[in-house]
């Protein structure tokens, strides 16, 4: 039984932990009636999201030195207040320059407590079996938090979507009255230690250039300068990061973490994965609320089947054990294709029971699959030291790939829906012949994936 004093303190981290975990999934579901609002061209909206995900990204690493150097309390309680003042600047936005600043702002603001809060579970709970149930309620949080997110959302959305920012006040106003009170101050020696800004920024700042480039050819041709400049200028960005790197004495990624190629094919899967996963949660609620024309909240409601996602991760678990890593991997991304592949036969009459939700149930259940696999990929044979290392590196990945698939599929869609507008097409037609076209494309990137996983991923078993 824990304490009083160390419960009170896992409920202020889970709180924290669920207010963002849910932004990310509000945010989804509001995205369409935000576009309306503030006038956001469609492929402007992927910005709502993508500054969001690349700040916490690009920064999660530097946030994670910076806690363990000066502080994970006081480093948790600056995210905090970052995240806070943040939502209410985006709840308050009246131009869609103004929003979109406000969630690079708030990204930052999950890089510095993110990693801070998990980083405080060790401390606060040295017992093996004791850590185990306080992740066991981290990770409950964290998925009642994405299942009920869109839910709130669309119930907020259908008053003012301005709401699902707000609603982080009160979380915010609870953490600062509570974290000096119940949370300890922690931090790891700082001799030798130095904090790498030069390389978390011109990362983040790589890959701002490159998504940046993606969208633009949304609007222009791949060979003007408008799509080349911020596309070749992101990937010298990026190519002199790794330089950078390579020299430093003290690297938010040190080389040999590259060494382990187990950790580097997950970490590849899981940008994929979330690449895939983020463009077609996004594209499918946008064609929900614009071509069908549901309310906000019928589409928060009908996305709940996506929840499949956490039982086909409760199935890999146990799998794995007994078939291996890879046999798992290999089934979740070929089955997750397939329902994809499904789901891209809609139309501007599509039936929900007939032609989404048999989509969203297959991908949702056999993508869960893949979770365990990667999560356990990711942290193969990594040492006490540098297991925060791995996981931050994932988490990391995660947020990049969304960004970057986000930028890719939704650009796809909005050029095929122009060639088809042009050729005489019906704009709601043409708009979802462009969804239907993203979601072949990243049915073709999880068979990819499949495949890759049986020709690259090392043999992985687990005891059962």
């Amino acid at each position: 039984m824990l304490d009083p004093r160390r419960r009170r303190a896992l409920v202020v981290l889970a709180a924290v932990q669920f207010m963002l975990v849910l932004d990310i999934a509000a945010v989804v579901v509001a995205l369409p009636k935000i576009q309306v609002d503030l006038h956001f061209s469609r492929a402007g909206t992927a910005w709502v999201i993508n500054g969001y995900v690349l700040m916490a990204g690009g920064f999660l690493l530097l946030g994670g030195r910076l806690s363990d150097m000066f502080g994970r309390r006081r480093l948790f309680l600056a995210g905090v207040l970052v995240f806070g003042a943040a939502s209410v600047a985006c709840g308050a936005a009246v131009s869609s320059s103004m929003l979109v600043a406000g969630r690079f702002v708030q990204g930052t603001g999950e890089a510095l407590a993110g990693p801070a809060a998990l980083g405080m579970i060790p401390v606060l709970f040295p017992d093996s079996r004791e850590r185990v149930r306080a992740l066991g309620v981290w990770f409950t949080i964290s998925g009642i938090a994405g299942a009920s997110g869109s839910v709130l959302s669309g119930a907020l959305t259908s008053v003012d979507w301005r709401w699902i920012f707000y609603l982080n006040v009160p979380v915010v106003v609870f953490a600062v009255h509570a974290v000096p009170r119940v949370l300890p101050e922690s931090r790891m020696a700082r001799e030798g230690h130095r904090i790498d800004l030069p390389g978390a920024v011109t990362a983040t700042s790589g890959l701002v250039a490159v998504v940046y480039g993606l969208l633009q050819m949304a609007s222009y041709s791949w060979e003007s300068w408008q799509v080349l400049l911020p596309l070749l200028g992101g990937v010298a960005l990026l190519a002199i990061m790794v330089v950078m790197e390579t020299r430093s004495p003290d690297p938010l990624i040190p080389m040999r973490f590259f060494a382990n190629r187990t950790r580097v094919t997950a970490n590849v899967l899981s940008m994929v994965t979330w690449a895939v996963f983020v463009g077609y949660i996004v594209m499918l609620n946008t064609y929900m609320e614009q071509v069908l024309h549901y309310s906000p909240l019928r589409t928060g409601l009908l996305d709940l089947p996506v929840s499949a996602i956490p039982a086909g991760i409760v199935l890999g678990t146990r799998l794995m054990p007994r078939f291996g890593v890879k046999a798992v991997l290999a089934t979740g991304y070929l089955g997750g294709a397939a329902g994809l592949w499904i789901a891209s036969y809609i139309h501007v009459g599509s039936s929900y029971i007939g032609a989404i939700l048999p989509g969203m149930i297959v991908f949702g259940g056999f993508s869960g699959l893949c979770y365990p696999g990667l999560i356990s990929g990711a942290l193969h044979q990594v040492t006490g030291q540098d297991s925060g290392l791995a996981s931050g590196v994932q988490n990391a990945m995660q947020q990049i790939g969304a960004a970057l698939g986000l930028a890719v599929l939704v650009t796809l869609a909005l050029r095929y829906t122009q060639h088809r507008v042009q050729a005489g097409v019906l704009p709601a037609i043409a708009q979802t012949d462009g969804y239907a076209l993203a979601f072949r494309v990243s049915a073709a990137a999880l068979a990819v994936a499949g495949v890759f996983v049986v020709l690259v991923f090392p043999t992985l078993h687990l005891r059962a």
